[in-house]
């Protein structure tokens, strides 16, 4: 079934419509979104004067359920779809690769974030001075490669991706998510 109008945009505060997935890049756009919140979310929990239980388990959620899927529909997806399509100009690889290392950087420290959000809801407490740093190292680096991905992955994904890569690219996210692929009508 096709959309009537444009995909609805979401608060950024809570998982990205599936419903999105017909059009990939809008859907990764809106995951883009949401980790962005994500950031704003860690830093107001490293700086507050008082535990904010709810954003606490809402980051850990994001980080536990949300956060690998992305990352892998854009390096098992995205990535080599972009350095199929992309002309020398683009300088796509030089691109990915920066993202590629960015991501590697915030999967080494997620364990180290997940303890720090554990203790937090385990004593209902703020995190030591350290652990807030931690927090906000971790968040700066999320937000690096969101401005990447923002500005030069998205940008030239829109000019360069065919309307089959977007179908494959739909297929995969969905069946990565366990959903059933859509019609062959609904695909942006």
């Amino acid at each position: 079934m096709k959309q009537s109008g444009p995909a609805r945009r979401g608060d950024g505060l809570s998982p990205t419509d599936p419903v999105l997935l017909a059009a990939p890049l809008e859907f990764i756009s809106e995951d883009n979104l949401r980790e962005r919140q994500i950031c704003a979310v860690i830093e107001e929990l490293a700086n507050s004067a008082s535990f904010n239980r709810q954003a606490a388990l809402t980051v850990l959620r994001f980080l536990n359920e949300e956060l690998n899927v992305h990352v892998r529909d854009e390096t098992e997806d995205l990535f080599p779809l972009l350095v199929r399509r992309c002309r020398p100009e683009d300088a796509i690889e030089r691109a990915i690769s920066r993202i590629r290392t960015d991501h590697d950087e915030t999967t080494r420290l997620l364990p180290e974030v997940r303890a720090i959000l554990e203790r937090t809801l385990d004593t209902g407490g703020n995190p030591s001075t350290e652990d807030s740093k931690m927090l906000m190292s971790f968040a700066t680096r999320m937000r690096r490669h969101l401005v990447a991905e923002n500005a030069i992955l998205l940008p030239i994904a829109r000019a360069r991706l065919t309307r089959v890569d977007l179908k494959k690219l739909s297929q995969r996210m969905r069946a990565r998510r366990g959903l059933p692929p859509f019609s062959e009508a609904s695909i942006a």
